[in-house]
C-alpha cells in the first residue's frame, strides 16, 4: 500500500511538471501563429497546472496517518482535490466554449505547420499521461490522481480537437476551401461539451463520497459473503459501508450464538476482520457490533444487546 501512495505522488509531480511545460509550449506557439485553439488549449492547461498542484497537495494530506483530531485519517483529503480538479474544468469548459462560439464570428485565421506539429504533440503526450496516471490511480484507489487523470483525458479531447481544426485550416488553403478553418472553433465547442460532461461527472463523484454515499451493491454482497463465510456469525442484522477518500469504512451488526463468552466473541471480530481486510484491504476500518442469537428464535424478538463492541486491532503478522 505504501509503494502505490509513493507511485501516485511521484505520478502526480510528473502530472504537474508535464502541465506547465505544456502550457508555455501552446500559449507560446498559438500566440506566435494566431490559433486561438491552441491558446483556449494553453490557458485551459494553465488551469491543468492549478488543478494538478492542487490534487499533489491533496494526495500528501491524505498520505498522513490518523491523529488524534482526525481518528479516521485524513483521506476525504483527495476527495477534495478532486472537487477542485472538477471545478478548474468546469471553468475551462466554459472558457473554451465562450472563445469558440466568438471566433465563429471573427475573421478566418490562418493556420499554420507548427501549430498543428504542436498540437499533436501535445495529444501525445497527454494519450501518455492519461495512461500512465488512471493506471497507477485505480490500483492505489487514488480520488485525487483519478481526477488528475480525467483531466489529462479532457485534455486529450482538447487536443485532439485542435489537431483537427488546425489540420482542416491547413486543408483548407491547399485545396482553396477558406471555410474549413472554422473547424477549429466548432471543434472548441464539442471539446467544451465534453470536457463539461466529464466536470459534472467527477463533481457528482465527490459530492457522493462527502456525503457519505453507501458503495454499490456489488461489493457489499461481496462483503456480505465473507462475513457469512466466518462460520459463527448466524445472522447479518445491518451491514453498511461507505467510501473515505483511498479507503472504505463498514459498519456491521451481526448476531452470534448468545451462550459465548465476552472473550469468544472478541475472536469472533477479530476473525471477521481478518477475512474481510484479507480480501479488500482497500477497508480500513471495520466496525462490528454484536447481538445475541438464540436458535429457533426469530430477530425480531430478540432485544438488541446492550453493549457494543468495537473492532479490534489486528496483529502485525
Amino acid at each position: 500500500m505504501e509503494q502505490a501512495k509513493s507511485q501516485s505522488i511521484f505520478a502526480a509531480w510528473i502530472s504537474l511538471i508535464s502541465n506547465v511545460l505544456l502550457t508555455i509550449l501552446k500559449v507560446a506557439v498559438g500566440f506566435l501563429f494566431n490559433s486561438q485553439v491552441l491558446i483556449a488549449d494553453g490557458i485551459h492547461n494553465a488551469g491543468d497546472v492549478i488543478a494538478s498542484a492542487a490534487a499533489l497537495g491533496s494526495m500528501r494530506i491524505s498520505s498522513r496517518p490518523p491523529d488524534e483530531d482526525h481518528p479516521y485519517g485524513h483521506g476525504k483529503a483527495e476527495v477534495i482535490g478532486a472537487s477542485v480538479v472538477a471545478t478548474i474544468l468546469l471553468l475551462a469548459a466554459l472558457y473554451v466554449g465562450y472563445h469558440s462560439i466568438v471566433a465563429l464570428f471573427a475573421p478566418i485565421p490562418q493556420a499554420h505547420i507548427v501549430a498543428l506539429i504542436a498540437a499533436a504533440l501535445s495529444l501525445i503526450w497527454k494519450l501518455a499521461l492519461y495512461v500512465y496516471t488512471i493506471g497507477i490511480g485505480r490500483r492505489a484507489n487514488s480520488k485525487g490522481l483519478i481526477a488528475t487523470a480525467q483531466d489529462h483525458l479532457a485534455d486529450v479531447y482538447a487536443s485532439g480537437a485542435a489537431v483537427i481544426g488546425i489540420g482542416l485550416g491547413l486543408l483548407g488553403e491547399m485545396i482553396g476551401v477558406p471555410a474549413l478553418a472554422y473547424g477549429d472553433p466548432v471543434a472548441g465547442i464539442i471539446v467544451a461539451v465534453l470536457v463539461l460532461k466529464l466536470a459534472a461527472d467527477m463533481a457528482r463523484e465527490s459530492i457522493d463520497i462527502l456525503m457519505e454515499k453507501a458503495i454499490g451493491g456489488e461489493e457489499i454482497k461481496s462483503l456480505e459473503n465473507i462475513v457469512r463465510g466466518v462460520e459463527e456469525v448466524k445472522r447479518i442484522d445491518r451491514m453498511r459501508a461507505r467510501e473515505h477518500g483511498q479507503y472504505i469504512l463498514i459498519d456491521l451488526r451481526v448476531g452470534i450464538d448468545a451462550g459465548l463468552t465476552i472473550q469468544q466473541g472478541h475472536d469472533v471480530i477479530r476473525k471477521i476482520k481478518k477475512a474481510i481486510i484479507a480480501k479488500h484491504p482497500n477497508v480500513s476500518e471495520v466496525m462490528i457490533h454484536l447481538n445475541p442469537w438464540y436458535p429457533g428464535v426469530p430477530a425480531a424478538a430478540v432485544p438488541e444487546a446492550p453493549v457494543r463492541i468495537e473492532g479490534a486491532e489486528l496483529p502485525k503478522d
